[in-house]
Protein backbone atom coordinates (compact mmCIF):
# COMPACT_ATOMS: atom_id res chain seq x y z
CA UNK A 1 0.00 0.00 0.00
CA UNK A 2 1.13 3.20 -0.77
CA UNK A 3 1.68 6.81 1.53
CA UNK A 4 -0.90 9.60 0.71
CA UNK A 5 0.19 13.28 2.30
CA UNK A 6 -2.52 15.71 3.01
CA UNK A 7 -2.04 19.21 5.29
CA UNK A 8 -4.67 20.01 7.29
CA UNK A 9 -5.11 22.80 10.15
CA UNK A 10 -4.25 22.45 13.36
CA UNK A 11 -7.64 22.89 14.83
CA UNK A 12 -8.67 20.18 12.94
CA UNK A 13 -6.23 17.76 13.45
CA UNK A 14 -7.06 18.92 16.92
CA UNK A 15 -10.50 17.48 16.90
CA UNK A 16 -10.00 14.85 14.85
CA UNK A 17 -7.11 13.73 17.92
CA UNK A 18 -10.14 13.91 20.30
CA UNK A 19 -12.09 11.37 18.42
CA UNK A 20 -10.39 7.84 18.40
CA UNK A 21 -11.05 6.85 14.88
CA UNK A 22 -9.15 5.04 12.32
CA UNK A 23 -9.07 7.96 9.98
CA UNK A 24 -7.50 6.30 7.34
CA UNK A 25 -10.25 3.91 6.55
CA UNK A 26 -12.63 6.42 7.33
CA UNK A 27 -10.55 8.87 3.92
CA UNK A 28 -9.58 5.94 2.07
CA UNK A 29 -13.38 4.69 2.10
CA UNK A 30 -14.53 8.28 1.11
CA UNK A 31 -11.94 8.47 -2.04
CA UNK A 32 -13.28 5.08 -3.08
CA UNK A 33 -16.43 6.25 -3.23
CA UNK A 34 -15.71 9.76 -4.67
CA UNK A 35 -14.11 8.00 -7.83
CA UNK A 36 -16.61 5.54 -8.09
CA UNK A 37 -19.30 8.46 -8.29
CA UNK A 38 -16.68 10.80 -10.55
CA UNK A 39 -16.90 7.58 -13.37
CA UNK A 40 -20.81 7.39 -13.13
CA UNK A 41 -20.65 11.06 -14.05
CA UNK A 42 -17.73 10.65 -16.65
CA UNK A 43 -19.90 7.55 -18.51
CA UNK A 44 -23.16 9.49 -17.74
CA UNK A 45 -21.23 12.54 -19.76
CA UNK A 46 -19.43 11.01 -22.10
CA UNK A 47 -22.95 9.50 -23.62
CA UNK A 48 -24.87 12.95 -23.72
CA UNK A 49 -25.61 14.84 -27.24
CA UNK A 50 -25.40 17.89 -25.43
CA UNK A 51 -22.59 19.82 -25.68
CA UNK A 52 -20.66 22.12 -22.44
CA UNK A 53 -22.37 25.65 -24.60
CA UNK A 54 -25.57 23.52 -24.59
CA UNK A 55 -25.53 22.61 -20.68
CA UNK A 56 -24.79 26.11 -19.78
CA UNK A 57 -27.59 27.24 -22.02
CA UNK A 58 -30.03 24.90 -20.26
CA UNK A 59 -28.68 25.31 -17.38
CA UNK A 60 -29.06 29.30 -17.09
CA UNK A 61 -32.63 28.42 -18.55
CA UNK A 62 -33.43 26.21 -15.75
CA UNK A 63 -32.31 28.65 -13.12
CA UNK A 64 -34.35 31.42 -14.90
CA UNK A 65 -37.18 28.99 -14.73
CA UNK A 66 -36.82 28.37 -10.98
CA UNK A 67 -36.21 31.97 -9.95
CA UNK A 68 -39.37 33.43 -11.55
CA UNK A 69 -41.29 30.44 -9.63
CA UNK A 70 -39.75 31.33 -6.63
CA UNK A 71 -40.77 34.87 -7.25
CA UNK A 72 -44.48 34.08 -7.67
CA UNK A 73 -44.57 32.12 -4.80
CA UNK A 74 -42.98 34.45 -3.08
CA UNK A 75 -45.74 37.35 -3.96
CA UNK A 76 -48.47 35.04 -2.77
Amino acid sequence: MTELKIFIPEELKRKMEQLKVNWSKIIRDFIIKEIEELNNLKSIVSKSFLTEENALEFSKSVDESLANKFRELAQK
